[in-house]
């Protein structure tokens, strides 16, 4: 399709077949509704609960279980169906969440069609007419005026004062003037192309009249939501680690049938019943409490997080924070208050700020009334930044104007650029009060060269800090011309100063992004405003630092993909960006093996907020549609929300490791155990099936739940952010996993032996009772070590996780009950221990608690020594 901003109006009817001032006939309008299709965005068909269902049924660690169910149920006889039971109900519940996680891309797709104009007025036979909006058809003419939301895109054929706010679209802070000029340049980006209007933006000021140039996915809105469909989920870290630790489990659990069932063959013993050992001892192998604690453990990440001003409408994307490298930022309302605030006036003469506020209030039509003491103006942005300013200045609009009432105007013009209002003297005659760019004003007012200078100079400065700057003067007379034209009225001028504007960055912004960077995390502003004002504020947010770099999108339109992935961390600030540019910016990131998090509130943020990691949308100031895209919706639209929900993710995926590295280690612990007293042919099993069950149940469920709500550790801000491609069983995590589970094995395995050979009393039934115990008390104890990799346990505390003392105890109590009350005993085999064999038992359970922290104790005081110099090698003596 045609760039219709770089066609003249007639260029454009023309090819839209249309006449500019009697617009399609019905039957014509009707022809191309049929052949174009509704004013509409499309809609996907949502998959049925059964498809959903079965691609929830495609996670690996899903298939391990169901795997292990069935394997259960089947060594069993059908008879054990306990095991299985308990696995499928851990899948039901797992699938269940997750299907109650609606599909992102729909809601944004919805709320997008939610901003479509319900009605429009358009002209069709030489009548105007209103009709639904998705009715419009290319070709049609349509009329629009201040509070209109703009029903589809269009190129302009007349206008008056024309300003729309396009912010959601392009991120542009302040309204854009509109006129009915000639083509443009066709590389012209979307924020400048001010001969159309676009779709869901809305109409700040003055009227228009413009030919519908595309509809429905064909708009420029509809575009952004083609991105979104074709933007496909992509799964976060967590969601890898936890697929490599089904990966794994699953190798594990066919070496550990194969190795078991070879043994058995070797040893001459019967084929089936080894079979079904190997296939026990594999299901045994098996965390299936696993993916239940890790939900559980982000559902309560969730909960804190909801108490911290975010709201995260996705389990994984919780702990997807904790490793993000980049923070790419909107600027306007996410970096900024989104509010434009006069920041500086300055007059030609002393003891003129008053007279420049009131002709900046009086020379506008913002309305103000009061909420207490507070000021509040509505209407245009820069206007009600001048009123507002003016009221807290003690120059209340309304009694200005009751003092000087309004009894003329010449309408703000964008060839112009000027706006003027006539207002009547108490003592007689009349005062003109102009205000408009300042270079324009300049013209048009009596000064000397000198005074001219200074303005121009300070209009400079002004503008170079970013600020949006008007000039304002005012002319008396004692009686109005008959005309009121910029010819009779705006001559003569006595200039009064300038006042300077911006939408000012967030108070608390500046602190959060010098955290970001102590975090190892950098932040970079992609925004839809001009260069000079992006970089300006991201100077002032400490984002723009000396050697940085800023770029436009025109810029990047001419940097090849590959090129921008090898410049991309020279680039702080992205200006005049459009949808597809800030996609890339995120992709390249990403191809650098950043998890990048994309923050924003607009139309425009959709299509990153989704292709990015994660997206973090804005919840008060933001579009549905950007809510819709996004996996978390900041309450407090505080980009310092954003580091807080940092240092939780962080927390969370440590936390959920302690929990991995408790369980798997614990079950390597099992496992030893079974598989040596097989290996070995000990004359009975250390433990028996129900003990092994009841073994799963006191110590994979509570300990390891009370692991996921550990404080976080002191430092966690201070570290980098985490490689998301990183192996979990990286870092020495496997070797740590390794030798605490054959430890854990090995004691057990030791009060076995203890029970059978050197304390038999009790015989067969003591030795069994004792490898019981020693196992589970074990890893009850073993839990305590787990809760920091090198900080001593008594260093963060024995009572900083209540949970985790409360989990204790009631393991504790679960396991003694079995042990010292006789109808359990009958129930699981156990028979009463004499006070050496406690005294056995608790030492060798014990064990893992001086061992670990000893280990820890010698890291510490490793990583504390400082390196040794290696002695200057010595040259040989030269003869």
């Amino acid at each position: 399709m045609a760039q219709r901003h770089g066609q003249s109006a007639g260029q454009v009817l023309s090819e839209l077949g249309t006449d500019g001032e009697r617009g399609l006939s019905r039957e014509e309008a009707e022809r191309r509704l049929a052949r174009y299709g509704p004013n509409r965005l499309e809609q996907t068909r949502r998959r049925s609960i059964l498809l959903r269902l079965l691609g929830q049924l495609k996670d690996p660690m899903i298939l391990v279980l169901l795997g292990a169910a069935g394997l259960s149920l089947w060594a069993g006889g059908g008879e054990d169906w306990l095991d299985a039971a308990i696995i499928l109900g851990i899948v039901a519940v797992n699938a269940c969440i997750s299907l109650s996680q609606e599909d992102s891309a729909q809601r944004a797709l919805e709320a997008l069609r939610q901003l479509s104009a319900p009605q429009a007025r358009a002209v069709r036979g030489g009548r105007e007419i209103r009709l639904e909006a998705q009715g419009l058809v290319p070709g049609d003419i349509i009329r629009l005026e201040a509070g209109d939301l703009v029903p589809a895109d269009g190129r302009l054929l007349e206008c008056a004062g024309l300003e729309t706010d396009e912010s959601a679209l392009t991120g542009e802070s302040a309204p854009v003037a509109k006129e009915a000029c000639g083509p443009l340049p066709e590389d012209t980006p979307l924020a400048e192309r001010k001969n159309m209007v676009a779709a869901s933006t809305v109409v700040t000021r003055g009227r228009c009249r413009c030919v519908v140039t595309a509809t429905g996915m064909d708009t420029e809105v509809g575009h952004i939501a083609g991105l979104l469909l074709e933007k496909g989920e992509s799964k976060t870290p967590l969601q890898k680690k936890m697929a490599e630790i089904s990966a794994t489990l699953s190798f594990l659990c066919l070496c550990v049938c194969a190795v078991m069932f070879g043994v058995g063959a070797l040893q001459g013993r019967d084929l089936l019943g080894m079979f079904l050992t190997a296939v026990s001892l594999a299901v045994a192998a098996i965390p299936e409490g696993l993916p239940a604690i890790v939900t559980i453990v982000l559902a309560m990440g969730v909960g804190r997080m909801a108490k911290r001003r975010a709201i995260v409408k996705k389990l994984p994307a919780v702990e997807t924070l904790g490793c993000a490298g980049v923070v790419c930022s909107d600027k306007t309302g996410t970096l900024t208050q989104n509010k434009m605030t006069v920041t500086e006036v300055w007059t030609l003469g002393r003891g003129q700020r008053e007279l420049a506020l009131t002709i900046g209030a009086l020379c506008g039509d913002a309305a103000l009334t009061w909420r207490g003491k507070t000021p509040v103006c509505t209407g245009d942005p820069t206007e009600a930044a001048i009123t507002t300013a003016a009221a807290k200045a003690g120059l209340d609009k309304n009694r200005l104007e009751a003092q000087f009432p309004r009894k003329g105007e010449l309408p703000f013009d964008s060839q112009r650029k000027l706006m003027s209002t006539i207002h009547a003297r108490p003592g007689g005659g009349f005062r003109v009060l102009v205000k408009g760019a300042p270079d324009v004003l300049l013209r048009r007012c009596r000064l000397s060269h000198g005074e001219a200078e200074r303005i121009a100079a300070r209009n400079e400065a002004m503008a170079g800090r970013a600020l949006r700057v008007l000039g304002v003067a005012c002319r008396e007379v004692e009686f109005l011309p008959r005309e009121l034209t910029s010819r009779t009225l705006e001559q003569e001028l006595t200039f009064v100063g300038l006042i300077g504007m911006m939408d000012p960055p967030r108070p608390e912004a500046r602190q959060a992004v010098e955290e970001c960077f102590t975090a190892g995390i950098r932040p970079v502003m992609i925004t839809g405003d001009h260069k000079l004002t992006a970089v300006a504020v991201a100077r002032e947010l400490g984002i723009y630092r000396p050697g940085d770099l800023a770029v436009t999108g025109e810029d990047l339109d001419f940097l090849p993909q590959n090129a921008l992935e090898e410049e991309v961390e020279r680039f702080s600030v992205y200006a005049r960006v459009s949808p597809e540019h800030k996609m890339r910016i995120v992709q390249a990131w990403q191809a650098r093996g950043k998890v990048v998090a994309m923050t924003g509130d607009g139309v425009n943020d959709a299509p990153a907020l989704k292709t990015a990691d994660i997206g973090c949308a804005m919840g008060r100031s933001g579009t549905d549609v950007a809510k819709g895209a996004a996996d978390m919706v900041l309450t407090d639209d505080n980009f310092a929300t954003i580091v807080s929900a940092v240092e939780e993710g962080r927390g969370i995926y440590a936390n959920i490791k302690k929990a991995i590295h408790y369980l798997l280690s614990c079950n390597i612990g099992e496992i030893l155990t079974i598989f040596c007293a097989t290996a070995l042919r000990f004359p009975q099993m250390p433990l028996t099936p129900v003990q092994l069950l009841w073994l799963n149940l006191v110590t994979d469920s509570l300990p390891a739940l009370a692991l996921g709500v550990e404080p976080a550790e002191e430092g966690i801000m201070n570290q980098p952010p985490r490689d998301a491609k990183a192996s979990l069983f990286a870092g020495g995590f496997a070797f740590r996993l390794a030798w605490q589970g054959v430890m854990v094995g090995a004691l057990t395995l030791a009060a076995w032996f203890l029970g059978w050979a050197v304390l038999p009393e009790g015989g067969a039934g003591a030795a069994n009772t004792m490898a019981f115990a020693t196992l589970t008390l074990s890893q009850l104890f073993h839990a305590f070590d787990v809760r920091s990799e090198r900080a001593s346990l008594f260093h963060i505390g024995l009572w900083s996780n209540p949970a985790m003392n409360k989990a204790f105890l009631i393991g504790l109590a679960m396991q003694l009950a079995v042990l010292l009350v006789p109808p359990l005993q009958l129930v699981f085999g156990t028979v009463p221990l004499t006070p050496t064999q406690w005294g056995a038992v608790v030492g060798l359970a014990l064990t893992p608690v001086v061992v670990c922290e000893g280990t820890k104790a010698a890291v510490r005081s490793q990583s504390r020594r400082p390196p040794k110099s290696r002695p200057a090698r010595r040259e040989p003596a030269r003869v």
